[in-house]
């Protein structure tokens, strides 16, 4: 696994708002695979649900997103998440497990830039749909 610092590769954010722990493929322009594991001592998780803790869907939908900036991004240029289009969350995703983040460009207008993204773990899909970045 490659341990490229997503940061390094375009990413505005910082901690403690970085949901990208490394990225393993990237097609700049195109598409990015990355890697998040949220350890069980993160702070939500205490909240959220006490006693059978989950990542929170909104959380997800942010690591996707952050996924798809490095995917679209390079140094010096930025995208926000500007839309949602559809999101489903099938499935779970609890502490401690490795997540992989998939975005794949699937449409560019102007400055808007649309990706189908997916969350897997193990094989099995917790959260996947499309979303809008808009240059920064």
């Amino acid at each position: 696994m490659s341990t490229a610092d997503p940061v390094a590769l375009g990413l505005p954010h910082r901690e403690p708002f970085v949901f990208v722990d490394s990225v393993v493929a990237r097609t700049a322009g195109e598409s990015a695979e990355c890697v998040k594991i949220f350890p069980a001592s993160t702070p939500f998780f205490a909240g959220h649900f006490p006693g059978a803790p989950i990542v929170p869907g909104v959380i997800l939908a942010e690591a996707l997103a952050q996924t798809a900036g490095i995917a679209a991004g390079q140094p010096g240029r930025a995208f926000r998440l500007s839309a949602i289009k559809a999101m489903k969350f099938p499935a779970a995703a609890l502490p401690d497990e490795e997540i992989r983040l998939h975005a794949k460009r699937i449409a560019t207008v102007g400055g808007l830039w649309q990706f189908e993204v997916r969350a897997v773990i193990a094989g099995r899909t917790v959260a996947e749909g499309a979303l809008v970045l808009a240059e920064a």
